[in-house]
């Protein structure tokens, strides 16, 4: 079906059924229960999930097919974002052409950083890009401040020279970004007993995106340029005595990756027309080599759950504070209480980042493959088949 191999399939099957149910499968718990702290079925954090999905969907075919290991792919991110805004300030706040720019801009910024930075490989490629993203950081925070908005970032102002929308609705706010009439703000709320389920247009959207974006990895990872990219992070050498020149793909895996990045800059400011600097930010790049190796570099499907997993501990796990705390283990005697409490704080809150250090030692120790590795151990102990260590999860460092 739709050129996919059986398994491929139902794990495009698996992946679309998660996204189109995300409302009721991130509510689990009643809307006045005291765990509803854990719910994140909420429209913006749901688009987050999806966009950082598709962020760490492409930086995976440049760093998990070929194994170079890029810190500056917030730098397209961010060229991605302020492409769209500016599609929506000067054109119309219709959100498929500003996307279309930012793919673009993207791709061609990549194509410019790509062929500079792969003259270098292993950790110079990786400082190289590093440098370049930094430099665009700079750049749009100071020098390029007509263009970037500078510190206060990128906005839609009411006297936009929009030649093909109105610059202000007729209440005279400024118009919001949509598709075709639907505004990607709009949301239809279901309640039924103590559960409170948000059906948005913006994260729907986001979500079918995705789901293509998706498609084509997996198309990409499946077809002989995908073998091609995967000899690349194999062996160079051994290429270049056959008579192939890996500059040629890997440079097509940096645009393609790039390209990728450029969508989700562009999905961000559509659903939220702002553009700043801190896109670009080296934190930004590190955050999608994280979001990548935590899921499993080289697999499939684990970036996007890399993605969600940091998502929704930045914005779940952050907002656990001491008097939720206090609520929970109330039951305990008061001095029992304030010690479980004082454990547990410096992991929550504003120390989430402990957690989250924490687990992705652990991940880096004990499973390399990531979290795919971790569901495929899982599945063999129930089909009580011996665990393989050294199986297709197990992943290589760049070279």
């Amino acid at each position: 079906m739709l050129g996919l191999a059986g398994k491929d399939f139902r794990l495009l099957l698996l992946v679309t059924a998660l996204t189109m149910l995300a409302p009721f499968i991130l509510n689990p718990f009643p809307a006045d229960s005291g765990l509803a702290q854990f719910n994140a079925g909420y429209p913006d954090l749901m688009q987050r999930f999806v966009i950082y999905g598709i962020f760490a969907i492409g930086f995976n075919i440049l760093f998990g097919l070929t194994g170079y290991l890029s810190f500056g792919h917030a730098a397209f991110l961010g060229v991605g974002s302020y492409a769209a805004v500016w599609m929506f300030k000067l054109v119309g706040m219709n959100v498929l052409p500003a996307i279309v720019l930012s793919v673009a801009c993207a791709g061609l910024f990549a194509l410019l950083i790509g062929y500079i930075t792969l003259r270098r490989s292993g950790i110079y490629f990786s400082i190289l890009t590093l440098a370049f993203a930094q430099m665009c950081f700079a750049l749009a925070y100071s020098v390029l401040t007509p263009l970037t908005g500078g510190e206060t970032g990128l906005q839609l102002a009411l006297d936009d020279p929009r030649i093909l929308g109105a610059a202000q609705t007729a209440s005279g706010n400024i118009p919001v970004p949509g598709l075709f009439g639907v505004e990607m703000r709009e949301s239809v709320d279901l309640v039924v007993g103590g559960w409170a389920f948000t059906f948005n247009a913006g994260y729907y959207f986001c979500a079918v995106v995705m789901l293509l974006s998706f498609y084509m990895a997996i198309r990409i990872f499946r077809s002989p340029f995908g073998m091609m990219l995967r000899a690349i992070k194999s062996n160079q050498q051994r290429m270049k005595y056959t008579g192939l020149n890996p500059k040629p793909y890997a440079l097509a895996a940096f645009v393609i990756s790039g390209m990728y990045a450029g969508l989700a800059g562009g999905l961000m400011a559509s659903m939220d027309p702002l553009a700043g600097a801190e896109r670009m930010f080296w934190t930004a790049s590190g955050e999608v080599v994280l979001m990548t190796i935590l899921g499993g570099a080289g697999t499939l499907i684990g970036p996007v759950l890399g993605a969600g997993l940091i998502k929704y501990m930045e914005n779940i796990l952050s907002k656990i504070n001491s008097d939720i705390l206090h609520t929970w283990f109330a039951f305990l005697p008061d001095g029992l209480e304030d010690f479980v409490i004082t454990i547990i704080y410096p992991f929550i809150g504003k120390g989430w980042h402990l957690t989250l250090g924490l687990m992705f030692m652990a991940v880096v120790i004990f499973l390399p493959g990531g979290l795919v590795e971790a569901g495929q151990r899982i599945a063999r102990a129930v089909r009580g088949k011996k665990t393989d260590d050294t199986g297709n999860a197990k992943s290589e460092p760049a070279e």
